[in-house]
């Protein structure tokens, strides 16, 4: 069988589902620097210009800086830098099943051996953009790094040595600055990254003309990504998708149907990201804090509510929490009744409505496997960081409580009930089974089942101000209906306090 190369796509000769790039895409200009060759970038930015490209609206290309020779620069070489993005999923309760080739990288550079060339690229006067995924951990001050190595050791001295040499190579020319878009999913991205920079430059340049270009020509923004992109399927997968492709590729990306990449810029910033209109997630302007929270409390809070009650409930997957009509109408009143009207910023009920929407169709899609117990990870923080903001908001506003939030807090307060330990690991127990309590407050919660009984036990955790930063006794009628929640469960199991606690009208809802 063929592998994925320009020949192939010259020729034509993939399966009749697959859409190829024009051959012309082959030579637009390269006016992108990315630092990172991850799913993530391939599955969504580079994705998203390659469809811009195809539409003759951004017409521009990708050059890849890749940290080490090693992983899937072979590949990436063997194939002429195209590779498959294999879309599958839900869209409006629709199922979506999309192959595209996309051609949007041209070159992959390796930042250890080829690093002269990317500081040419440097120089380019077509260059405009920097786009970066280089993990949590990429944005961070290594003060004892070196601009002048070849190359600097950190993402901020590599990118900060590419913006030196274009600042030589034009002469300071304030139109030749960058629009740097971080992804990394870390809070405030850019304004993080924009300091690094700053102080980088600070302590390693000695010309100052250098520092005001620095910022006052380039522009570093913060953005917020959102694309589940799995990666490779498995060989028996990937196995039967290379014969309905008609092609093998090693670089082929699963990804699902829902993408946003908010941006906070300007008018400048709407300018040069000039493939923004390709796609209704690719969103520019000035405050994305919108995007930020609905995500935060609508797929994030509602993933932490209802992980802990689906365990319980002998529910192992998200998906399969779709298809379980109590945990359906759960999932759906708790994050539109309950989330959405206490999420901490203001929100247009339509936008958040329609978010929301999206999110059940993320969590129905068949393509991701995602495994309830995974998202209890760090469960106590991601509630506190999650919903308590949520729920505080919701009380202030409305004076009433969120009973299906009350009753997610109650789960927790079960699964968190360990009753074995071992290996440095408690195990709590549901239908018959054990599962991991991977939580640092697994042992706190341990000790207190142990010696508490339930109504008590209820008071002790909601008013420590060391787990959530406040007292949420002082919510009037929470800790009341988390204690009747509780006991609920206690008494009846999840299935059961479940199928309780809804009623018909909420089913017809549905």
């Amino acid at each position: 069988m063929p592998i994925l190369t320009q020949e192939l796509v010259r020729a034509a000769a993939a399966g009749p589902t697959v859409s190829l790039p024009a051959p012309a895409l082959f030579d637009l200009p390269e006016k992108v620097l990315q630092f990172g060759t991850g799913v993530l970038l391939r599955g969504l930015p580079d994705f998203l210009i390659d469809q811009a490209n195809r539409q003759g609206i951004f017409n521009g290309r990708v050059v890849v800086v890749k940290s080490t020779d090693g992983g899937d620069a072979a590949a990436f070489e063997r194939q002429d830098n195209l590779y498959t993005v294999c879309v599958r999923g839900i869209e409006d309760e629709v199922p979506v099943s999309q192959d595209v080739v996309c051609a949007s990288l041209s070159r992959v550079l390796s930042a250890r051996s080829q690093w002269a060339e990317v500081l040419a690229f440097a120089a380019s006067p077509d260059l405009q953009i920097v786009l970066s995924n280089t993990t949590e951990v990429g944005i961070v001050l290594d003060e004892t790094d070196d601009v002048r190595a070849a190359p600097p050791r950190s993402f901020p001295g590599k990118l900060l040595a590419v913006l030196l040499a274009r600042y030589e190579a034009f002469a300071g020319a304030q139109d030749k600055g960058l629009v740097i878009v971080p992804t990394e999913l870390i809070p405030d991205n850019g304004t993080k990254l924009r300091g690094i920079l700053r102080e980088l430059a600070e302590s390693q340049v000695p010309d100052v003309g250098f520092l005001h270009w620095l910022e006052n020509a380039n522009t570093v923004c913060n953005s917020l990504v959102d694309r589940i992109v799995p990666g490779r399927p498995d060989a028996a997968a990937r196995a039967a998708l290379a014969q309905e492709l008609g092609y093998e590729d090693d670089l082929l990306t699963m990804s699902e149907v829902y993408a946003l990449w908010a941006i906070e810029g300007d008018e400048r910033v709407q300018r040069v990201l000039s493939f923004q209109p390709v796609n209704p997630g690719i969103i520019v302007q000035p405050d994305i804090n919108q995007f930020k929270e609905l995500k935060l409390r609508l797929l994030n809070g509602t993933h932490s509510l209802a992980c802990g009650l689906a365990v319980l409930a002998g529910v192992p997957t998200v998906r399969g929490a779709m298809e379980d009509e109590d945990l359906l109408i759960y999932i759906r009143h708790l994050m539109l009744a309950d989330l959405l009207p206490g999420i901490p910023y203001p929100i247009e009920e339509k936008t958040g409505q329609r978010f929301g929407m999206q999110v059940l169709d993320r969590f129905r899609n068949p393509a991701v496997e995602h495994r309830w117990l995974a998202i209890t990870l760090n469960y106590s923080a991601k509630l506190r960081m999650r919903v308590v903001p949520d729920l505080l908001h919701y009380v202030a506003r409305l004076r009433a409580v969120p009973h299906y939030v009350a009753l997610g807090f109650a789960a927790y307060l079960l699964f968190m009930r360990g009753t074995r330990h071992e290996g440095g690991t408690w195990y709590g127990e549901a239908h018959g089974q054990e599962y991991p309590i991977q939580d640092e407050q697994a042992g706190f919660f341990a000790d207190l089942w142990a010696h508490c009984p339930p109504i008590e036990l209820v008071q002790r955790v909601l008013s420590d101000l060391g787990l959530w930063g406040t007292d949420l006794t002082a919510l009037p009628g929470f800790a009341d209906a988390v204690t009747r929640y509780l006991l609920q469960l206690l008494q009846e199991g999840a299935a059961a306090t479940l199928a309780a606690k809804l009623t018909k009208t909420q089913r017809a809802a549905v």
